[in-house]
């Protein structure tokens, strides 16, 4: 019981020492901040603009995969014709991207080997 006492007298149970062991935590925090939260955020930011920019004509992919064209939109359905005469339609928010995008990106890959 002896020790118990003497390790409650240590400098680091004091005001200082107490505030010092918070320092490797806020600095873990400010690093995911900025490696991993930010990021993320800025990512959502550009994706929600571009679901406000989408128009008549655009090919898209949506989250299950499928490519289409718009051939109508409103705040919250597109509708996409995805073969000739072939139309579905899927909420705005299930759209992951441009088709055009995936198109550019696999091209160079094709070209290599």
């Amino acid at each position: 019981m002896i020790g118990i006492a003497h390790a409650a007298d240590t400098p680091l149970a004091g005001g200082a020492g107490g505030i010092a062991s918070f320092v490797p935590l806020i600095l873990i925090f400010v690093v995911f901040y900025f490696l991993l939260i930010r990021p993320q955020q800025k990512k959502a930011k550009e994706h929600q603009q571009y679901l406000s920019n989408l128009r008549k004509g655009d090919k898209i992919v949506t989250g299950g995969g499928i490519h289409g064209q718009i051939t109508g939109i409103t705040d919250s359905v597109v509708t996409l014709e995805i073969a000739e005469n072939v139309r579905i339609k899927v909420n705005r928010a299930s759209i992951m991207g441009s088709a055009n995008d995936g198109d550019k990106k696999a091209a160079p890959a094709k070209g290599g080997g």
